[in-house]
């Protein structure tokens, strides 16, 4: 499958945001709605209104990032407001002691994709007990929080250890995702290094070209 690109919603112009879905609709495969509620990270962004006046408008499907504490409590209603997938930090889980793997399942149940994410300082290797119940897991290669942060360039060893593992176990279904300073100077490493979904905001939507952005990007 050739790489899908999901741009941020979190970077476009939120006094024109018909814009910025239609340049989505247009011109990516997939929104990436970013939900921060201050605690897990430290910054806060948009829940259910914005998510569900996205939806009433998204051709493409809805890709629902939970960056915050007991994101189970939420996610029967993000898939009722619409999404597609539905991921969840490792980290969240860890703090209430959940098991990630029975969430992933409960996400999977109300139709969803279920994906795990990891913040840059968790071992990429904490994932490998959860990946068979994963759909995608969602490599951050910037401290989740705040957009316009500069990539870290560990994360290509990181997505190809996690790659290398999804190999041997056979899992070709469970796609990576990478999020976080992604841009025309990296995609083709990250694509040669394992990612199948890129997340990209502020290379699309602070570019003078939206449109254009977006092609560069799949074109790599």
């Amino acid at each position: 499958m050739a790489v899908q690109l999901a741009p941020s919603i979190l970077a476009a112009d939120f006094l024109n945001l018909a814009a910025g879905v239609e340049t989505v609709n247009r011109h990516a495969d997939i929104f990436h709605l970013d939900v921060m509620d201050g605690i897990l990270v430290p910054n806060l962004s948009f829940g259910f209104p914005v998510v569900d006046a996205i939806a009433k408008k998204a051709e493409k499907p809805l890709d629902v990032h939970l960056m915050i504490v007991k994101p189970w409590n939420y996610f029967q209603r993000f898939a009722k407001s619409g999404a597609a997938m539905i991921s969840f930090h490792l980290e969240a889980a860890r703090l209430d002691g959940r098991d990630p793997s029975e969430l992933l399942r409960e996400i999977k149940a109300l139709g969803c994709k279920a994906g795990l994410a990891i913040n840059p300082d968790i071992p990429v290797e904490d994932l490998f007990p959860y990946l068979q119940e994963a759909d995608f897991i969602l490599i951050m290669s910037v401290f989740a929080g705040f957009g316009g942060q500069k990539f870290i360039p560990e994360s290509l060893d990181r997505i190809a250890t996690l790659k290398a593992e999804l190999v041997r176990r056979g899992l070709k279904d469970c796609k990576i995702e990478v999020d976080g300073g992604v841009g025309t100077a990296n995609a083709a490493a990250l694509v040669k290094a394992g990612a199948e979904i890129l997340v990209a905001g502020s290379s699309v939507f602070g570019a003078e070209d939206p449109a254009s952005a977006c092609k560069a990007l799949r074109q790599l």
